[in-house]
Formats: C-alpha cells, sequence, structure tokens
C-alpha cells in the first residue's frame, strides 16, 4: 500500500466531504466513475463525493447523467445543478442552487455503500 493510500484510509480529513455555502445553495467536488454496473453515491474519497455512473465518458452522456443523478437525489430541478469546472474531468466542481450542506451530508448517510 502506497503513502498516499495510508495517510488517505487514516486520516479522517481525507474521508469527510467538504461542501461550501455558496450564494442561494452549496458548491462541492465530485468524483466520477464512468460505465459502472450501477449508478448512485459510492463514499467520499479526498474530500470529494464519489459517484458512480453507468453512463459512458462520450458526448456530455455522464455530465447529463451526473447532473440528473444529483438533482434526483437532492430533490431538486436538474437547472438548479451546474458543474461548474471539470466537464472533460472526473473530478468535478458542482454547484446546487436551494440545498445547503447538511442536505448534501445527509445525501451521504443515506446512499453511501
Amino acid at each position: 500500500m502506497s503513502a498516499h493510500a495510508r495517510r488517505t484510509l487514516l486520516d479522517p480529513a481525507a474521508r469527510a466531504l467538504v461542501v461550501q455555502t455558496h450564494g442561494d445553495g452549496v458548491r462541492f467536488s465530485v468524483r466520477v466513475q464512468p460505465r459502472a454496473a450501477r449508478a448512485g453515491v459510492s463514499g467520499v474519497h479526498a474530500g470529494a463525493l464519489t459517484v458512480r455512473l453507468t453512463a459512458p465518458p462520450v458526448d456530455g452522456a455522464a455530465n447529463a447523467a451526473l447532473v440528473a443523478l444529483l438533482a434526483e437525489l437532492l430533490q431538486v430541478p436538474r437547472g438548479a445543478v451546474q458543474i461548474r469546472s471539470g466537464t472533460t474531468a472526473r473530478t468535478k466542481l458542482i454547484d446546487v442552487r436551494g440545498v445547503d450542506a447538511a442536505r448534501v451530508h445527509a445525501l451521504l448517510s443515506t446512499t453511501s455503500t
């Protein structure tokens, strides 16, 4: 096991989701795993929410699936979820209007595997 992996496993801060209040909503990082067998939230890694998506990372399909999944799980319209940066990367910065940090953290406790 690498030193980084040991630090990540042992450091509680590395396993904590970082959610910032931003405007009328929140901002947080997401680490996407495209082409997964099932879609859903699988936990937190390095301060980012880990999300499995069945869609491939082609022609924006994974981004659209991510927006739809987060909107469904947080019970907001799709238009309230915006990818601020990382549209072509696995790690993305997400803004969600109309929710607070507690609601995002509650999402983790109800959907993590």
